[in-house]
This record gives structure tokens, sequence and C-alpha cells, in this order.
């Protein structure tokens, strides 16, 4: 009973939450059991107390809201280890919604930068770990420009440390990865710094050499468009480093060549997209005409992502549970991450566009190292070489397009 009135709440919240002065009055009443479950602790009603939250903190996130992470914290510390994925969608918005106040209090993202920390040193199992360094990912790019750079050090350190002890899952080691390459995108100079300053036991030498072999490794264990997108931009710009370390030069020739198998399956994935926009588009359509004039209740209206966005963490990062019939591309490939619902500013429509990007940096390469240019260029196939100008070609027209949209 008792769960059945958390869910009914969480749906009013959800119903109501363009009228302000409701969720308002609701917020408080919230706060209250909230409060009650987390401090007896009532632990079979957190999920639904999280739920609440984060419906919560959706479209803004009150001072009241705010004191809640700092009790979030303390209840972690104790014995809400196990539920870090359930929290996510809320840490989420508290990283998102409000990145002002985020920043304007140093102890909001060293708390949650602790609660990664821990789950990645712990023994939370490799979904959560996915989780905590997604979350790392976000406040980086969410932050391009705003000032953390004393975090970058820690973050990266913490995910690179993970990829020295054992990891099962490709998911996880593209994860922790992603969190360079994120880092990169924030200061090139910043995180190669980062780098040859980092020591583990094992070795005496920079980690530097290692983590750019493990990323050129790994190019095509990054699925969906958002893992594919931040691993093209991070390869554009590691080949762009005017001072490149040693490494670099080493792994010229796989530079452009994963790069172009990148973009084919992002090609795959626009493409799975767009089909799956017509088909849903017909399905509504045809559903439209055959309700008539049935009027849906409240309860069918709550908004579709923040569903997916909550259900996520219950499968586990990488799979997925929709079927694709493709030829030559299985669906682990066509479709997106379960993390990829943690949204960044990278996946903004008005977000920078991968093409553009990467072909910006050659052609810029091109004109300025012609030395260097022939060393990323010339391992090309003809293959490769006649796909290279289908992206040249595809990223005029994608800035063709953007112009005429503005």
């Amino acid at each position: 009973m008792a769960l059945g009135i958390l869910s009914t709440i969480d749906t009013i919240l959800t119903v109501m939450e363009d009228h302000k002065e409701i969720t308002q009055q609701l917020e408080g009443i919230c706060l209250q059991v909230i409060g009650l479950v987390l401090q007896k602790p009532i632990i079979e009603f957190y999920e639904e107390i999280l739920s609440l939250a984060f419906s919560l903190t959706c479209p803004a996130i009150s001072p009241q809201m705010w004191q809640l992470l700092g009790v979030l914290y303390e209840v972690f510390q104790q014995d809400c280890f196990d539920y870090f994925t359930d929290m996510m969608p809320l840490l989420h918005n508290y990283v998102t919604v409000d990145t002002d106040m985020l920043l304007s209090n140093p102890k909001h993202l060293e708390v949650i930068y602790t609660m990664c920390k821990k789950v990645l040193t712990g023994d939370a199992g490799e979904d959560a770990e996915c989780h905590a360094a997604k979350l790392l990912e976000v406040i980086i790019l969410q932050c391009k420009g705003r000032g953390i750079d004393q975090c970058i050090p820690l973050f990266v350190e913490a995910v690179l440390e993970r990829l020295t002890r054992g990891v099962k899952s490709n998911e996880l080691r593209t994860m922790c990865l992603q969190v360079a390459i994120a880092a990169l995108y924030y200061n090139p100079t910043l995180l190669i710094h980062t780098l040859e300053n980092i020591r583990f036991p094992h070795s005496p030498e920079p980690i530097t050499a290692q983590f750019i072999n493990q990323w050129m490794n790994d190019t095509d264990c990054f699925l969906g468009l958002h893992d594919r997108k931040t691993c093209i931009i991070g390869l554009s710009i590691l080949m762009e480093l005017p001072n490149r370390p040693a490494v670099v030069e080493s792994v010229a020739a796989q530079i452009v060549p994963s790069i172009l198998l990148l973009f084919l399956g992002l090609k795959h994935v626009y493409a799975s997209r767009v089909l799956a926009k017509q088909e849903s588009f017909t399905r509504s359509t045809a559903a439209e005409e055959e309700e008539n004039e049935e009027i849906p209740s409240d309860e069918d209206e709550v908004n579709e992502s923040k569903q997916m966005i909550l259900q996520q963490h219950s499968t586990p990062a990488g799979q997925d549970d929709e079927d694709d019939d493709d030829d030559d591309w299985d669906e682990d490939v066509l479709e997106g991450t379960a993390l990829e619902e943690y949204g960044t500013p990278l996946d903004y429509d008005s977000g920078l566009d991968e093409y553009q990007f990467f072909t910006a940096a050659l052609l810029k390469i091109q004109s300025t190292d012609a030395a260097w240019y022939q060393s990323l260029t010339a391992p090309l196939s003809d293959d490769q070489k006649k796909q290279l100008q289908e992206i040249y070609t595809l990223s005029q027209q994608r800035k063709n397009s953007s112009v005429k949209g503005q």
C-alpha cells in the first residue's frame, strides 16, 4: 500500500511539473516522506523515494533539495552503497539542472566525486562502476569552461586506477577511457600534464602511453551515438595536439582508420534512429485514429523520457532490449547504450558536430603540417580514402544545413 502511495505521488509530480505552485506544495510533503525513509532507514522504499527526489529536481532544484544531497551522502556512506544506480538520475539532475549552484559550493562536487570514487574503488560491481564513471564524464562535459581544473586530475586518476585492476566488460573499460577523453576535450594540455604526473605502484613510468595504447586498442568497443561521437572528438583533438607525446606518433597509422570505423557505426546509428522515429510516428498516428475520441488519463501522459531514465538502471550498461534487423550490424552496434540516457552538452541538437569537428581538424593538419598529415593518411586503403571524402562531403552538407536553420 505504501509503495502504491509513493508511486501515485510520483505520478502526480510528473503530471503537474508545469504547475510550479502545486509542485512547491508537494515538495514539502515529499521531503518529509523522503527524510523519514532515509532516517529510519526503510531500505525497501529507497527506490521509490529516490524516484520522488528525481521528479522534484527535474525542472529546478530548490535550496531544500540541495540540502538533501548532504543527507543522501551520509546515508550512502552507511548503507546505500548498493543503491548508487538508483541515485544516478537524481545525481545527474544535481549536475545538469542547476550547474551554477553545483559550482557555487565546492562541497557539492566533493560529495558527488567521493561517492563515485567509493563505487570505483569498492565492490559495487561493474554496472554501478559504469554509472560512477559516467557521472564523472557528465560533470567534465557539463562544466567545460567553468573552472573545475582542480577536479580533472582526481577524476582521471580515479578511472585510470580502476583500469589497472581487472575489468571484465568492454562497457566499463570504455566508460573509464571516456572520462579521460572528456578531460582531453575539457583541456588537452591539462590532461597530458595529468597523465605525465600519474604514477601507479605497478609501473614507475607515466601512464600516458598505456592510456593512449589502450584507447586505440578499444576504439571498436565504443558503441551507440554518444560514445562514438565522444571518441571521434577525442581522437580529433589527439591528432591535432601541438606538442604530441611520442606515443601518439607511434599510433599515427591507427588514428584515422579508427575514426572512419567509428563514423561507419554512427552512419548506421543515425539511419536506425530515423527509421525508428518514422515507425513510431506511424504507430502513434494509427493509435490516434483507432482511439478517436477516447481521452487518456493524466497517468497515461507521464513523460516517457523520465520513465526511461528511471528504468534504465535495471539493465546493465551496454545491454538493450530493442530488436533491430540488420544484415551487417547487430543491435548492440546500432542501438545506444543504457548510459546515453544521461545527457551531456555534446548530445544537444545544438551541440558540437562530430563530422565538422573532425574535418576541420584534419584539414588544418593538412595545411599546417604536411609530414604529420602524411603519417595519418598514408596507411588508408582506397575504400577508406573514398569514405574520408564522403565524410568531408557530409560535413559540408551538415554545415550548410545548420546555417540555413539559423
